[in-house]
C-alpha cells in the first residue's frame, strides 16, 4: 500500500501528537516517546547522527526544511518532526 506522505504527516498533525523541530525532536527520542522520526533532506550532519543513533525508524523526507514545513501546513521551515502519537493516519507505515 502506497502511503501519500504529505497527507499523512498533515493527518498526524492535525488528529495525532506530533513534536514539530530538532529540539523537540531529540527531546522525545531522549524521553523514548517518539514512534518515529522524519528529517528534511537538508538536516545537518550532527542531528542526522543523533536522531539515527535511536532506535525509532527514521523517514528522510525528499524535501527540504522548507518544503516539509509546507507539508506541516506551517509557514516556517521544519527541519525534524517526531510522531509521538499517529492518530487515525498511516503515517508508521512509511517506509
Amino acid at each position: 500500500m502506497s502511503v501519500d506522505i504529505d497527507r499523512a504527516i498533515r493527518k498526524a498533525i492535525k488528529n495525532g501528537k506530533v513534536y514539530l523541530g530538532s529540539k523537540k525532536t531529540l527531546k522525545a527520542l531522549r524521553g523514548k516517546e517518539a514512534k518515529m522520526v522524519i528529517v528534511a533532506s537538508n538536516c545537518p550532519r550532527n542531528i542526522l547522527e543523533q536522531i539515527e543513533n535511536s532506535d525509532v525508524p527514521v523517514y528522510r523526507y525528499e524535501g527540504t526544511n522548507i518544503d516539509l514545513g509546507a507539508a506541516c501546513g506551517k509557514p516556517f521551515s521544519v527541519l525534524t518532526l517526531a510522531v509521538v502519537d499517529p492518530g487515525d493516519s498511516e503515517i508508521l507505515q512509511i517506509q
